[in-house]
C-alpha cells in the first residue's frame, strides 16, 4: 500500500468515525417513529398486528427467488445451459444475462400450464373470498406438487420420507411441500447433470481429435482450445445445436 492510499484509508476511517459518533437528528433524519412500538401494543393492538403482517410479508418476499428456483424446471435449465457454455469453451459467451433469461422464459413457458391451474383454482376465488386462505394455499399447492412428483424419483422421495420419519404415506400428493421439494431438488440435478455429459461427449471427441493432429505435427506450444474452438462453433452452428438443446430440455419434462 503506496502513501496516497494509506491517506485515502485514514480519510474514510475518519469519516466513518465521525458519522457514526454525532447523532442521527444532526444530518436531519427524524427516526423516532421507525421500527416496532411494543410499548403502544396496549393502545393500538391493530397497527401492532398490520406492522407485523408488514414484516412477515417482507420476510415471504425474500423466499421468493429460492421458490422459483427449487419449485420449478428452472434449475435443469439453468445447469444445462450452463453445461453446454462449458462443453463449448466460449467463456461467457453468451452472456450470463442471456443464459439466464432464456432459462427464465424456458421456465415460464413449461410453468404455464401449472400456474394456469393454481390461478383458476386458488387464486381467482381467493380474491373474491370464495376460499379462506388456508383453503387457497392447500388447493394451489396441489398442481406444484403434482408437477414435482412427476420429475421425481422415488428413491429420493423414499430418502426424505425415511428421514422425516413418515409411515404409511398411501399417496404422495397428502406430503408436505418440506419434503417433495428436496427430493425434486435432488433428482433435477441428477437429470441436468445426466444431460450435460452427454452434451460434453461430442465436444470432447473433438477437442481429442484435434489435440492429437497437433502433437503429430509436432505443435505442442499450439493451445488445442483456442484451436477447438471454431471447430466446434462450426459444428454446434450445422447441428442447429440451440435448437437441438431446447427441444430435448422440453421433451425431459413428463
Amino acid at each position: 500500500m503506496n502513501k496516497k492510499h494509506l491517506i485515502l484509508f485514514f480519510i474514510i476511517l475518519l469519516g466513518m468515525f465521525l458519522f457514526i459518533s454525532r447523532p442521527v437528528y444532526a444530518f436531519g433524519l427524524d427516526l423516532s417513529n421507525f421500527g416496532i412500538n411494543f410499548n403502544a401494543a396496549d393502545k393500538e393492538p391493530q397497527a401492532m398486528v398490520d406492522t407485523m403482517k408488514v414484516f412477515i410479508l417482507m420476510t415471504v418476499l425474500t423466499l421468493v427467488p429460492a421458490f422459483l428456483i427449487l419449485t420449478t424446471c428452472f434449475t435443469r435449465v439453468a445447469i444445462v445451459l450452463s453445461f453446454l457454455r462449458t462443453a463449448i469453451g466460449s467463456q461467457q459467451t453468451p452472456p450470463n444475462q442471456v443464459m439466464m433469461g432464456l432459462a427464465l422464459f424456458i421456465t415460464l413457458f413449461v410453468m404455464q400450464p401449472v400456474y394456469s391451474q393454481v390461478m383458476d383454482k386458488a387464486v381467482t376465488p381467493f380474491l373474491n373470498e370464495q376460499l379462506t386462505q388456508e383453503e387457497a394455499f392447500s388447493i394451489g399447492s396441489e398442481p406444484i406438487k403434482h408437477f414435482m412428483l412427476k420429475q421425481t424419483r422415488e428413491k429420493d422421495l423414499a430418502l426424505f420420507i425415511r428421514a422425516a420419519k413418515l409411515e404409511n404415506v398411501e399417496d404422495p400428493m397428502d406430503l408436505s411441500l418440506t419434503v417433495i421439494i428436496p427430493a425434486f431438488t435432488i433428482s433435477e440435478l441428477r437429470m441436468s447433470f445426466s444431460i450435460g455429459f452427454m452434451l460434453f461427449l461430442p465436444f470432447l471427441v473433438l477437442d481429442i481429435v484435434v489435440s492429437s493432429i497437433l502433437m503429430s505435427m509436432g505443435m505442442f506450444m499450439l493451445p488445442p482450445a483456442m484451436i477447438a474452438l471454431p471447430f466446434k462453433l462450426l459444428l454446434f452452428v450445422l447441428v442447429d445445436g440451440w435448437y437441438l438443446v431446447v427441444e430435448s430440455l422440453l421433451r425431459s419434462f413428463k
